[in-house]
């Protein structure tokens, strides 16, 4: 199924799930067991949303032991000097996820929710304190909006 608006195009393939999907007058009906109905409705209502308003994630850059840059690649968010190490940290950029940097401001923006969500939580993922004290090494990246 594909699906066009403004904002870009998303298209999902739905023929391993056993529904039926017809247009109709109405709109888009569903046929298929009560559970999986449900779930082909959502990822539907979640493409036709994308497509039409889009996804954005605003995210915060927070440092205080050691300022850290971030530089967009085709592909990959490299994250310089984090935490004051020598060998930059590389994030990879599910789908046609597009990320601004301004400053300390990180804006994230997709028209498929599923994308836009994996980018995000490779960030938080990226940027993760491991093996010091959390609450004197807060620096990291954060969702704020």
């Amino acid at each position: 199924m594909s699906v066009k608006g403004p904002k870009g195009e998303d298209s999902r393939d739905f023929c391993n799930s056993g529904a039926k999907i017809e247009r109709t007058s109405d709109g888009i009906q569903v046929t298929a067991s009560k559970v999986m109905a449900n779930t082909v409705e959502a990822h539907i209502r979640n493409m036709i949303t994308g497509v039409s308003e889009g996804y954005t994630f605003k995210m915060k850059m927070l440092y205080s032991h050691f300022p850290m840059s971030l530089e967009v690649k085709p592909g990959e968010l490299v994250i310089k000097n984090f935490i004051g190490e020598k060998q930059p940290r590389r994030v990879k950029i599910v789908g046609k996820t597009k990320i601004e940097v301004k400053g300390q401001e990180l804006t994230v923006s997709c028209s498929n929710k599923e994308h836009i969500g994996q980018t995000v939580a490779n960030i938080k993922t990226a940027t993760k304190i491991r093996k010091r004290d959390s609450r004197v090494f807060q620096d990291g990246i954060y969702i704020t909006e």
